[in-house]
């Protein structure tokens, strides 16, 4: 054979040993991240089958040889579990153990009843299975990362096809009991896939990951940690630059708000900020944004409206805020807040400009006596 199976046995050893310490230490430096974990261990007990399979190389034991693809079966078995925590943030332990168990006690049978290459050929159909749906999971989830999550599914399917190969074999073979570990075309074929797409897998799950945290990270800098709502950052960098035609800046600002500081506590302010962040946040469109532009002050935008639904849109935010107040202790904390209008009726506007005009009938509401809706002049630019 043009391959040698005890060297790309050895390849693919050492190829699962590091990805698994590499696995390990990046879930040692982020321990929420526990389908790191998953993965990893699911590696070291790859490892483990290969050193089985290495020591049934030199004299066939049909007992190490179970063994060894039971440690196979639940090494996948665990890659599977990391892969439905990478996707949903929680594993379903039932359906892993299900497939896994599956393919275990159906090898176990098979080798009970001497028949070790039914076994040896049952047991590569389940890691296939394991495979397949290790794969179905990242098709799924294609949608967070396209490129990535479907090489991912992609590999794994091929790897799945290598084993069921493996088990083809077999059934080919007529090799219903074994008396050394079966050495042809298709056992050369897995150990090359396994080479491969292990070490493509481990890299590209690695660098999903790695986007992943690059997002969250990027999504922190943009969100308002106390509101959940978008901050200043995050709205200047969707309106970059010009705000359309037909599209009103509202901002609010909370009356008094220092007072309920200094009245009821910091606490107490926290809470009166998130509650009016969810009347905004319950009360916009899908099309609209919502933002924390400030210590009391907020900002929504509205694309697509006309002036009377923009003033209109403000007035009832005004009105229910008014009308609910913030339970504290065994007190109700009464909220009001002062509104300022900007719209842009034809052509398009500067952004900042934008911003600067409804500040300005903002300021108009709160010296005109608060808990009221200041509308800035209607802008109009010929096309």
């Amino acid at each position: 054979m043009f391959f040698d199976q005890v060297t790309l046995l050895l390849a693919v050893g050492v190829a699962c040993g590091a990805l698994c310490a590499t696995l390990f230490g990046a879930w040692i430096g982020s321990r929420r991240d526990t389908f790191l974990f998953n993965w990893s261990l699911g590696l070291g007990s790859i490892v483990l089958g290969i050193v089985l399979i290495s020591v049934v190389g030199h004299n066939y034991d049909p007992l190490l040889h179970m063994a060894s693809f039971t440690a196979l079966l639940m090494g996948f078995g665990f890659i599977y579990a990391g892969s439905i925590q990478f996707r949903l943030g929680q594993t379903r332990w039932t359906a892993v153990w299900i497939a896994t168990g599956l393919g275990v006690l159906s090898t176990a049978s098979a080798f009970a009843l001497g028949l070790s290459g039914v076994g040896a050929a049952v047991a590569n159909l389940g890691i296939a299975l394991l495979l397949m749906l290790t794969g179905w999971q990242y098709w799924v989830g294609r949608a967070e990362g396209p490129i990535v999550m479907v090489a991912d599914a992609v590999l794994y399917v091929i790897t799945a096809i290598s084993f069921a190969l493996c088990a083809l074999a077999i059934g080919l073979e007529r090799k219903w009991t074994l008396t050394e570990l079966p050495i042809n075309w298709a056992e050369a074929i897995n150990s090359i896939v396994v080479l491969i797409g292990l070490v493509s897998i481990g890299a590209l799950s690695l660098a999903a990951n790695q986007a992943r945290i690059s997002h969250f990270h990027r999504m922190e800098a943009l969100t308002d940690p106390l509101t959940k709502l978008p901050n200043r950052r995050a709205l200047m960098e969707r309106y970059s630059s010009t705000a359309r035609a037909h599209t009103a800046a509202i901002l609010f600002d909370l009356d008094h708000f220092k007072s309920i500081n200094d009245s009821y506590g910091h606490a107490a302010g926290d809470l009166v900020l998130c509650h009016f962040a969810e009347i905004l946040s319950t009360r916009i469109r899908v099309s609209d944004v919502a933002a924390r532009v400030g210590g009391e002050e907020f900002c929504v935008i509205l694309p697509n409206v006309d002036l009377k639904m923009a003033v209109k849109f403000a007035e009832h935010i005004r009105m229910k805020t008014e009308e609910k107040t913030v339970a504290w202790v065994n007190e109700q904390i009464a909220v009001t807040v002062s509104v300022g209008v900007a719209y842009t009726a034809k052509g398009e506007e500067n952004f900042n400009t934008l911003l600067e005009r409804a500040d300005q009938a903002l300021y108009k509401a709160k010296t005109g006596g608060r808990n009221r809706v200041g509308s800035d002049s209607i802008h109009l630019v010929s096309q």
